[in-house]
C-alpha cells in the first residue's frame, strides 16, 4: 500500500502513473480504456486528468458503476464524471454512459452487460471502498453480491439494503479483464476497514476479492486525509 499525507499528493501521483500507461496503450494498440469510480475521493484526481496531455481522443472512460438516478441528479455518477473529468483536455475522450434510459436498471444490465462484453481488456481500472468495504456496486448486503462476484455477465443491477438507490455495476470478472487495478481511498475509517480486508477477516468484504486475487497487478493507494 501507497500512502500519502493527502488526497492531493496521492492525486498528483496516481494522475503520472495512469496517465503513462494509458499513453503506452494508446501507442501499442492504438486507443486505451479506463474505468473509473464515483464519488468525492477521485476528485482532486480526475481534475488533474483533465488538464494532462494524453491523446485523449483514443481513450474511452466507463464508469464502474451508476446509480440509477437521472443524470442531471447530483448523487449522479454520470454528471460527476462530465463535470470534473470529462473537460478541458480530457473533453476529447469517448465517453460510454451506464445510464441508458430504461426504467428499472434490472431491464438496463443485461443491454449493458452485452456492449460491455465487446469491449478488449481495459487498460486502467480505478476502484474506491465504502466504509463497508464494498467497492463499485458490489455491496455485502445485496442480494446479487453471490452474482456480482462470480457471474460472466459483465454487468448486473444491484440493490443494496443500507445504501441508497437501485444501481447497476461491472462485475468482478468484467473488472479483473483488465490490465491495472488501483485502489484508491482515504481516512482512518476506511483504513481500519482495509487492514480486516489484509488480514483475510470473516465475514469476506468485496473489495477483498480485487485485493487479494492475483491475476491482475493491483495497487492500492491511501492518503490520511
Amino acid at each position: 500500500m501507497k500512502t500519502f499525507e493527502s488526497n492531493e499528493q496521492l492525486s498528483e501521483t496516481l494522475c503520472k502513473q495512469v496517465s503513462r500507461q494509458l499513453s503506452d496503450a494508446i501507442a501499442e494498440r492504438g486507443h486505451a480504456y479506463l474505468v473509473v469510480s464515483g464519488g468525492n475521493t477521485p476528485k482532486p484526481l480526475f481534475q488533474r486528468l483533465s488538464h494532462t496531455d494524453i491523446d485523449w481522443k483514443h481513450v474511452t472512460v466507463l464508469l464502474a458503476d451508476e446509480r440509477w438516478v437521472l443524470p442531471d441528479s447530483n448523487d449522479s455518477n454520470d454528471k460527476l464524471i462530465k463535470t470534473v473529468l470529462l473537460k478541458n483536455k480530457a473533453a476529447k475522450a469517448n465517453y460510454i454512459t451506464l445510464f441508458t434510459g430504461h426504467e428499472q436498471a434490472e431491464n438496463a444490465a443485461p443491454v449493458l452487460s452485452k456492449q460491455l462484453a465487446e469491449l478488449p481488456r481495459f487498460d486502467v481500472v480505478i476502484l474506491g471502498m465504502g466504509d463497508d468495504g464494498h467497492t463499485a456496486s458490489l455491496f455485502p448486503d445485496c442480494a446479487e453480491l453471490e452474482q456480482g462476484l462470480h457471474t460472466d455477465e459483465a454487468v448486473i443491477a444491484t440493490h443494496p439494503t443500507r445504501a441508497p438507490y437501485a444501481r447497476v455495476s461491472l462485475t468482478k470478472s468484467r473488472l479483473l479483464n483488465s490490465q491495472h487495478i488501483y485502489v484508491h481511498f482515504c481516512g482512518e475509517k476506511k483504513l481500519q476497514v482495509f487492514k480486516q480486508i489484509e488480514a483475510n477477516q470473516q465475514p469476506a468484504l468485496p473489495l477483498g476479492e480485487f485485493v487479494q486475487q492475483q491475476a491482475v497487478p493491483t495497487e492500492v493507494y491511501y492518503s490520511a486525509a
